[in-house]
């Protein structure tokens, strides 16, 4: 899995960066699937903003989330994205079982 870290009005750090390559590679141990990862930071007045897209086969999913803390916001993104890839593969698992189970 590539992961691309780009900031927009803020710089990204070696610790931010470790920090969301770390939250990644737990997701990638929930779907395993995953090629390629963007993620996008910014900061906005008072908030902290966070956007990632991750590229699986035949498929995107795409999150975003803020707070007033970046690290609160990357635990937030990846909570996000856990969620939506547990109901993807549950959704292309049942999709396989229903195709053999006739």
């Amino acid at each position: 899995m590539q992961v691309n870290i780009s900031g927009h009005q803020l710089e990204v750090t070696k610790p931010l960066r470790e920090y969301v390559e770390l939250k990644f590679k737990k997701l990638e141990g929930h779907f395993d699937k995953i090629t390629n990862v963007q993620v996008t930071m910014c900061v906005e007045k008072l908030k902290q903003k966070i956007e990632a897209t991750l590229h699986i086969p035949g498929n995107e999913v795409v999150a975003n989330a803020e707070h007033t803390d970046m690290y609160a916001a990357i635990d937030a993104l990846t909570d996000k994205l856990d969620k939506q890839l547990k109901k993807h593969k549950e959704k292309t698992q049942s999709l396989l079982q229903g195709a053999t189970g006739r």
